[in-house]
């Protein structure tokens, strides 16, 4: 019998497979991104019905098989159902999804981008937080964990703005989202955050085009230049 292998991930995405199955891309913080089958949890008694939706994050027991894992259990510690309850929510979360499965390959070290995009869920679900300054934070870190963030714009920038992204650049993770902003400098950030993805993170991401589809303000302005 293969060993079980005990790791903390978050489901990035899944997909029918045979009648009962399921194939599942999960995000791990030992593994990196993996493919994962969960077998049978499409049957009416089966007890990780429900846990095998995108966006549960938990503690997750795999076993290797011929050319991917398999599920051998899960103790879920969020489903962020807020998130999935609200369709603004669901297509920022969706791309925040794309991001970590664009950054992050199988066998890399995956912690990082596993708690940010875990983090910024969190933000994303709290009322007080503005869904596009969470959006601008994460693209920015997610520039970071990377590995091409270029610092500060050589163009004038409010000193806010330039305090803001220093605090992005240092802050650990988890008190990522512990700072506000008048609304020049949310802005500011915006802009420039959509500048640096489209420059240094230049994957295509179909999460972008379905919210633009659905008419959601990203306040992004295409004439902004990463400089």
């Amino acid at each position: 019998m293969n060993d079980v292998i005990e790791t903390t991930g978050m489901i990035l995405a899944g997909a029918d497979y045979s009648e009962y199955d399921k194939r599942l891309k999960v995000l791990t913080s030992d593994l990196g991104k993996v493919t994962v089958f969960a077998r049978g949890v499409r049957r009416q008694n089966s007890k990780y019905m429900g846990m095998t939706d995108m966006f549960v994050f938990g503690e997750i027991r795999l076993f290797a098989g011929k050319s991917a894992y398999n599920l051998s259990g899960i103790e879920v510690s969020n489903y962020f159902e807020g998130i999935r309850q609200d369709m603004e929510k669901l297509c920022y979360a969706s791309y925040f999804a794309d991001l970590a499965d664009y950054s992050v390959r199988e066998n890399m070290d995956g912690r990082g981008v596993l708690l940010l995009l875990y983090r910024s869920l969190q933000a994303l679900d709290t009322a007080s937080i503005d869904n596009r300054l969470v959006r601008a934070v994460y693209e920015l870190r997610m520039v970071m964990e990377n590995g091409v963030y270029p610092g500060l714009p050589e163009r004038k920038i409010l000193p806010g703005t330039a305090s803001a992204m220093k605090h992005i650049e240092e802050a650990d993770i988890r008190s990522l989202y512990s700072f506000k902003v008048k609304e020049d400098v949310q802005a500011e950030l915006i802009h420039t955050a959509d500048a640096y993805r489209k420059r240094y993170l230049q994957g295509s991401f179909r999460s972008l085009e379905v919210m633009g589809a659905m008419g959601y303000d990203t306040g992004m302005d295409n004439t902004v230049k990463a400089e």
